[in-house]
């Protein structure tokens, strides 16, 4: 295995590793729809039980608080439980009425944009809140108006105070709502997060890293090699690239991703391999299961000195793909959009136009980056092997399908045509054959469309 650099000069990769944000266990867990509402309604009701108590012990009549008696607090109290359930299922049925129209005018996989909005969570949340807390606080009131009775009059007053923000956020609801359904501020939406990803994932065209030829990595079929396979199934999110290094730094080894990030994946397949540790055979496999299929413990003891967990957690797989390290997630949802428009069932070139132009403006960005090395070396030692997303992949994913489905499309062709001729100006020389190859296939498809307008009865070039 060729492990050192050819120059014999202290050579660092690190520094070229994609600046991503990390997800972390406080990120998932704040991940899914219902946690920020039941948030919202466990500390209205912590609030609920707590603030009456603590009027109690407040002898002094307050000014600017409710003023009313006891049946006029249970009056209030009721009306704001009653009037906020209703409400909250109001907009829990706006709520799915977009997500329906979302997934079958767009794409399903535009819902979890959606379902991720916070205005939305936050509305729900303060809804439920608002009815939450109106119950919980209706339990204090003590007594009939005219009697000796006990009104907690703060509490109540922050029942209207919380109808008052409930008004609020229902109307930034609605401008939400009414918003984001509409076909530009999804594309957009979608290319700013993108953008955003390209931007820190791939290196700039000055990157040192980037410009240096790859070392050499070819590892002897005779070296012990250490197996990792995969323990969960679903889609790679994350690799902690320089957590990777640091291990391998470490334990004087190399490690090889073998799973692109966005690949889906079983449990059982093989995720990683590890060069230069001391093994006890050639070739040794770590399941996915916890079983030891020699029965002497040597898997468990392997694990435990060279805290192999700690390498697993390095690749991050879950049910859904995020925007974290994952350029190609925004393009794919992009190119959906833009098919599903120009299916014959919606029949809108016009939304696969808009697509078009998002994606120009993602490519203008992405091709003035250099690729990711796939072999990173650290003072001079290959570290990491691992399969990054390529600019030209990219550029594949964003005009194959959508062209392919544009076959009969005048608009999309040609516009895919000026957007590679405006492409081309600042691209970088190693990318121009891929832009060459799509600029030919725009042409021809746009000069197909336009001869099959021409053989129409009346038609005209």
């Amino acid at each position: 295995m060729s492990g050192a650099s050819s120059s014999g000069e202290s050579v660092d990769d690190v520094g070229v590793l994609p600046q991503v944000r990390r997800t972390t266990r406080w990120t998932r867990l704040w991940r899914p729809f219902w946690v920020l509402p039941m948030t919202f309604v466990l500390v209205a009701t912590v609030v609920g039980v707590l603030l009456p108590e603590w009027e109690q012990t407040v002898d002094e009549h307050l000014p600017f608080v409710f003023q009313g008696g006891a049946d006029g607090a249970r009056g209030m109290l009721s009306t704001i439980a009653g009037a906020m359930i209703s409400v909250t299922g109001l907009v829990f049925s706006i709520t799915m009425v977009v997500i329906q129209l979302a997934s079958s005018q767009f794409s399903p996989r535009v819902l979890t944009d959606f379902l991720s909005s916070r205005i939305t969570q936050a509305t729900l949340g303060i809804f439920a809140a608002t009815f939450t807390y109106a119950l919980t606080v209706l339990r204090s009131v003590q007594g009939a108006s005219g009697e000796e009775s006990f009104v907690p009059q703060i509490s109540v007053t922050v029942g209207f105070l919380l109808v008052l923000a409930s008004v609020g956020t229902f109307l930034a609801f609605i401008q939400h709502i009414t918003t984001s359904i509409q076909v530009s501020s999804i594309v957009s939406h979608l290319g700013d997060s993108t953008v955003d990803v390209v931007d820190r994932y791939f290196p700039a065209a000055d990157e040192p890293a980037a410009l240096r030829p790859q070392p050499a990595w070819d590892p002897s079929p005779a070296e012990p090699q250490l197996v990792l396979e995969a323990q969960e199934h679903g889609y790679v999110v994350e690799v902690a690239h320089r957590r990777l290094v640091d291990w391998a730094v470490e334990h004087d080894a190399v490690v090889e991703v073998l799973l692109p990030v966005g690949r889906f994946v079983t449990e059982g397949t093989p995720a990683l391999r590890i060069f230069g540790l001391p093994l006890p055979q050639r070739v040794l496999v770590l399941g996915a299961d916890a079983a030891d299929p020699t029965g002497d413990g040597t898997h468990a003891e392997l694990a435990r000195r060279h805290d192999l967990d700690a390498v697993r957690r390095c690749v991050v797989v879950e049910q859904d793909r995020v925007f974290n390290q994952d350029p190609a997630l925004g393009v794919r949802k992009l190119v959906d959009i833009g098919e599903r428009a120009l299916s014959p069932g919606i029949n809108d070139p016009t939304t696969a136009s808009q697509v078009t132009d998002e994606i120009h403006r993602i490519l203008r960005l992405l091709i003035t980056r250099r690729d990711l090395p796939s072999v990173l070396e650290h003072e001079g030692q290959v570290r990491l092997v691992h399969r990054p997303q390529r600019v030209s992949e990219l550029v594949d994913l964003s005009l194959e399908e959508l062209l392919h489905y544009a076959k009969e499309s005048l608009q999309v062709p040609r516009q895919v045509g000026d957007v590679i001729d405006a492409l081309r100006p600042v691209a970088l020389p190693g990318y121009a054959p891929v832009l060459d190859h799509w600029g030919q296939v725009a042409g021809r498809l746009a000069r197909e469309a336009a001869a099959e307008v021409e053989r129409m009865p009346g038609g005209e070039a």
